[in-house]
């Protein structure tokens, strides 16, 4: 059974994967019509978030049987594509849990205290201490929208900096994690969103992207939060309007933003224009981009391809 990895994974999955006795092709630069024509040949397609697999790539398939994404979103797969087709979609939502918890707390330390234009200034010469007189963690509200797994390890970093905790999340069932952690479940409707939205000094989003999630941020949701609020993304980009984020940040309703994920990325456009902001952190999504996630995302998703094959012999 053949197996083409289309972007770069960990090479201890490889290995499972081929001490398992599958045939596995490595082609991490694949361009998206090398991709259509060599798809035919496999049974099995493993990316990451570069290679799209659209409806095009999926009907050209003849033998695809599993698509893989060695990462957390779906959102560069056509899925009901692949449903339609019986070809079963997998992921590795467990990978990157710690990463990306820990940029979250890093991103919110530098966009609190200016690291980044700091760091700038003083490469350049500049000694801009007076400018930068940021805020504390310590005693600060943070609301956590989406209270999955890596919801709840951002919550528990943060409950160590003495701040006081609220999470969103459409799954009620979570109310009862958050108890346990000892973290203020705000509820499931969008009259709970708000309740967050207007008591959190910095909001951390931990969504997927869906059409119910896309702009869930938008204006109104914005002229909820404090005067002087701080916002992170590191979900995705399309969650967030980012014009009106930009407007926020200009005019200062938003003190600061750190952003690791945009809607175009590489950032083009609005999405550029919003990263160039003085007040604002921006990272090229690398929420995933550690040693340590990397080779889990490969390693998980390596056993659960053998495993699906495994329970159809």
């Amino acid at each position: 059974m053949k197996i083409l990895v289309s972007d770069p994974i960990h090479p201890d999955g490889i290995k499972m994967l081929r001490d398992a006795g599958f045939e596995v092709i490595e082609q991490p630069d694949i361009s998206y019509d090398e991709l259509k024509k060599k798809i035919k040949e496999f049974e099995v397609l493993i990316v990451r978030s570069r290679t799209k697999v659209t409806r095009e790539i999926i009907e050209s398939a003849e033998k695809l049987t599993l698509i893989a994404r060695a990462g957390v979103g779906l959102d560069n797969i056509d899925v009901k594509a692949a449903q339609e087709k019986n070809i079963a979609v997998i992921n590795a939502p467990e990978a990157p849990t710690y990463s990306v918890a820990e940029l979250v707390i890093g991103l919110m330390i530098a966009a609190l205290r200016g690291i980044p234009r700091g760091d700038m200034a003083l490469k350049e010469g500049k000694w801009i201490k007076k400018e930068l007189l940021g805020r504390e963690l310590n005693g600060k509200t943070l609301g956590i929208v989406g209270f999955g797994r890596i919801g709840q390890e951002v919550a528990k970093r943060a409950l160590a900096f003495n701040m006081r905790v609220l999470a969103y999340d459409v799954i009620g069932e979570l109310a009862k994690k958050a108890e346990e952690l000892g973290v203020e479940f705000v509820g499931t409707t969008k009259e709970a969103l708000y309740k967050l939205l207007k008591e959190s000094d910095i909001i951390t989003l931990h969504v997927p992207l869906l059409p119910s999630t896309y702009h869930m941020i938008g204006r109104a949701e914005i002229s909820l939060m404090k005067n002087g609020a701080v916002i992170i993304n590191t979900s995705r980009g399309g969650i967030i309007d980012e014009e009106a984020l930009y407007e926020a940040l200009k005019e200062g309703k938003i003190a600061a933003a750190a952003l690791d994920v945009f809607e175009n990325e590489p950032p083009t456009d609005v999405s550029l224009k919003l990263a160039q902001l003085p007040n604002v952190v921006a990272t090229p999504h690398i929420g995933a981009s550690t040693e340590e996630a990397q080779r889990k995302a490969a390693t998980i998703i390596a056993q659960k391809i053998i495993d699906h094959f495994s329970s159809k012999q």
